[in-house]
């Protein structure tokens, strides 16, 4: 990939609901391991050691572009990084995810939280995007970080959840450090994002991976003002924004409230079902990641079907209603891009 090649927008035209020539598509964690040339990276270093290095982080970045033929490129990174620059002590641990070693127990807790500095603070992260949007990518590279609730979920229950008690624990009964701990990560968000948006990411997508623990009343209460602080702040950068949930398919209406402009779905709601709910904004998703061990014949008669359903309005990006997990080949997800740009060109 050069900066001399024809630039494929189709992604960042379906974003704003123009009619493109075909669907796009693209795949959540496609970057990573599911790829053997990941996965013998990672035999030597770490997921913090690889984002800290601009020139290998900028290569996991695109191989996924250049094996799959995607129309656009998602940073490869966690959503954890930019949290150490706060104050927040994370570690990934193999097998477990993300651990935190001074968890929020208090409003004290959340007012020793600092601010980020991202020039400072996250360098490679911005390098990164540098090399990839002036050098080496010819698709949109879509930038992203983690939701509030979803970044406030491992920073209370100091890793990873089922239930998310203790995040709703302290929700519900500690409600003026709740929202002061909402203020400290949205300002985090949109200083961070918009440093990725400066440095040449060409969409955002806003993880809220967890927020589908909360009722529809929580989430309007407790989450929403601070999701309409972020992207109407974002809205300034004049860049697609994404909000993409697992589970939470009963907080798509709320989503479709927010200044956002594609909602992302997960395999729970159909697409058919969501436009029916009075979603009218562009839709991303939302094979389920699991029927990709399935049979060919079974995968392509699923992609079909949403497919017809994505392509009944204009404004629809295909995705995997979650990550890519490693079992899946790499050779699946190159033949079924091929499928859906063919399918799907030749009725547009």
């Amino acid at each position: 990939m050069t900066k001399n090649s024809t630039f494929n927008d189709t992604f960042l035209r379906a974003c704003r609901g123009e009619k493109t020539e075909y669907v796009p598509v693209w795949y959540m964690r496609q970057a990573g391991r599911s790829q053997p040339e990941y996965r013998a990276l990672k035999e030597k270093y770490s997921l913090f050691e690889i984002t800290h290095q601009p020139e290998l982080c900028a290569y996991v970045t695109r191989l996924p572009v250049e094996q799959y033929n995607v129309d656009a490129a998602i940073l490869y990174k966690d959503i954890m990084s930019p949290l150490p620059a706060i104050g927040v002590d994370v570690d990934i641990k193999a097998g477990i995810g993300p651990v935190i070693s001074n968890p929020i127990r208090s409003l004290a807790d959340v007012e020793k939280l600092g601010e980020i500095n991202p020039e400072e603070d996250v360098p490679y992260v911005l390098e990164t995007i540098k090399l990839l949007t002036t050098e080496q990518l010819n698709v949109p590279l879509i930038g992203f970080a983690g939701a509030p609730f979803t970044l406030a979920s491992y920073m209370i229950e100091g890793g990873p959840s089922k239930n998310y008690n203790k995040t709703k624990a302290f929700m519900y009964a500690e409600p003026k450090a709740w929202f002061a701990l909402m203020d400290k990560l949205a300002d985090m968000t949109i200083r961070y994002v918009k440093a990725q948006i400066h440095a040449g990411a060409k969409a955002i997508q806003i993880f809220d991976s967890w927020v589908g623990a909360l009722n529809v009343q929580d989430y309007r209460y407790f989450i929403k003002p601070t999701m309409e602080r972020i992207f109407s702040a974002l809205r300034e950068e004049n860049v697609p924004l994404i909000m993409f949930g697992v589970g939470a398919s009963h907080l798509a209406n709320e989503w479709h409230d927010l200044p956002l402009d594609v909602v992302g779905l997960d395999w729970r709601l159909s697409i058919k079902e969501a436009r029916e709910m009075g979603i009218t904004k562009a839709v991303q998703g939302n094979l389920d990641p699991a029927v990709l061990l399935a049979p060919w014949e079974v995968i392509e008669e699923r992609v079909k079907d949403i497919l017809e359903q994505g392509m009944e309005h204009p404004g629809y990006i295909f995705n995997l209603g979650h990550g890519i997990f490693p079992q899946i080949q790499p050779e699946t997800l190159k033949r079924l891009t091929a499928f859906i740009h063919e399918y799907t060109a030749k009725k547009a």
